[in-house]
């Protein structure tokens, strides 16, 4: 299925913003392949037995949106942005609901590798904590890891979605992983 147009995703989420909700039920079709590959994306960092499976997180995440309040959505990749968003939301929901369940053993392991220069596996809630951290520290530089390593935006998508230029979403990219890495790595040095 080729990927969706811009112009149509920017008509339909237009028109949901004005309160169109079959202009919603027409989106999900025409973006589906896009927020599946964007699911499978999240959950090749999971461990290989996660119980969500590529279907379900779409699902979860499409309720989700429908859920919320109409948005002010400009363009394709805001709408994803907000996507990923509810994915990492619910993924992190689901690593805390596990880890309280088994009183903190087997955690949820996220990847980061070289993408995000951190150790070769994080967990998905102390990431998730940190981010939180970072966004008190700086609120742009935790939307920019959000957006590149859980969004798959690129740079030029990251920039047009925050509103800053490329150069910026790059240096603060590179400051928020650095910041990430000590962060995580101290916190883990003083849980063993």
């Amino acid at each position: 299925m080729p990927t969706a147009g811009s112009a149509d995703v920017t008509r339909l989420l237009s028109a949901w913003g004005r309160g169109d909700r079959a202009a919603l039920d027409e989106l999900l079709p025409t973006v589906y392949s896009e927020l599946r590959g964007l699911a499978a994306r999240h959950l090749r960092h999971e461990r290989p037995d996660h119980t969500l499976q590529t279907t379900a997180l779409v699902n979860e995440a499409y309720l989700r949106l429908v859920g919320q309040r109409r948005r002010n959505l400009r363009d394709r990749a805001h709408f994803f942005a907000l996507a990923a968003q509810v994915m990492r939301r619910i993924l992190v929901d689901h690593a805390r609901r596990r880890r309280a369940g088994k009183r903190g053993a087997g955690q949820e392991v996220l990847p980061l590798g070289a993408s995000v220069a951190i150790a070769s596996d994080v967990d998905v809630v102390a990431l998730d904590d940190a981010l939180v951290r970072l966004a008190s520290v700086d609120a742009r530089q935790s939307r920019i890891v959000e957006l590149r390593f859980f969004g798959g935006l690129s740079v030029d998508q990251t920039s047009n979605v925050i509103g800053v230029s490329p150069a910026t979403v790059k240096r603060d990219w590179a400051a928020a992983r650095a910041w990430l890495y000590r962060e995580i790595a101290n916190r883990h040095r003083h849980a063993c």
